[in-house]
């Protein structure tokens, strides 16, 4: 696997990761979820620089030019419901994409054990398509390759990019069984530590609850 950490390189991207941690910006949900859409637009631009491209001769009211345009085979991917915002940060960067939804949760054992439950599917058909799996946080691994373990079944893409805002040296650790050689991550940033519970520390607590509200 192939892993980019956006924050290792100081931009903007640095504003709106602090912005997303911050305790007392989090209670604002509406700028909670503009800046992980921000960030979105971030890994979006970055990620674009490694797609494939076609010419294309494009008609300007004087005359015709020549244009490398990225190719019109992305399919992107979010997790339901806390890659929401990530994915219309995304979106609005690769806005002709085929579009995709997928639910994934914690179903608690314990206070500290959980396993993955993966129940709703939307998504069209991925084979030799560009796949960009698109999921907010990357605590211990295991909701996203669930949820590409639930992909296979929709065919099998030529590449595949994972977005993600921020995640734990763990999860990007255990990823790395799962995922073929040749997927690249992109993450705006990464923290060393997961607590008993799973959580990313520092972190920034639970990007669904903060962008949509505390769930029951």
């Amino acid at each position: 696997m192939i892993v980019n950490i956006l924050d290792k390189k100081k931009s903007i991207l640095n504003k709106f990761i602090s912005e997303i941690r911050d305790v007392n910006i989090q209670k604002d949900s509406m700028r909670f979820r503009r800046n992980i859409g921000r960030i979105g637009e971030i890994i979006g631009y970055e990620l674009s620089q490694s797609l494939s491209f076609e010419k294309n001769t494009i008609t300007t009211p004087l005359g015709t030019k020549i244009v490398d345009t990225p190719k019109k085979d992305i399919v992107l991917c979010s997790i339901l419901r806390a890659g929401l915002p990530l994915h219309d940060g995304l979106l609005n960067y690769f806005d002709d994409a085929e579009n995709a939804f997928i639910s994934a949760y914690r179903k608690h054992r314990n206070d500290t054990e959980f396993e993955i439950k993966v129940e709703y599917f939307a998504s069209p058909n991925l084979d030799n398509k560009t796949l960009i799996l698109a999921d907010p946080m990357l605590a211990t691994g295991q909701s996203i390759v669930a949820v590409y373990e639930g992909l296979k079944k929709h065919g099998t893409p030529k590449e595949i990019h994972l977005a993600c805002v921020i995640g734990s040296i763990e999860g990007i650790e255990y990823i790395k069984n799962y995922f073929p050689e040749n997927t690249k991550l992109w993450i705006a940033t990464v923290d060393d530590n997961l607590n008993d519970k799973g959580y990313i520390v520092p972190g920034l607590g639970d990007a669904g609850d903060l962008a949509f509200g505390v769930k029951l």
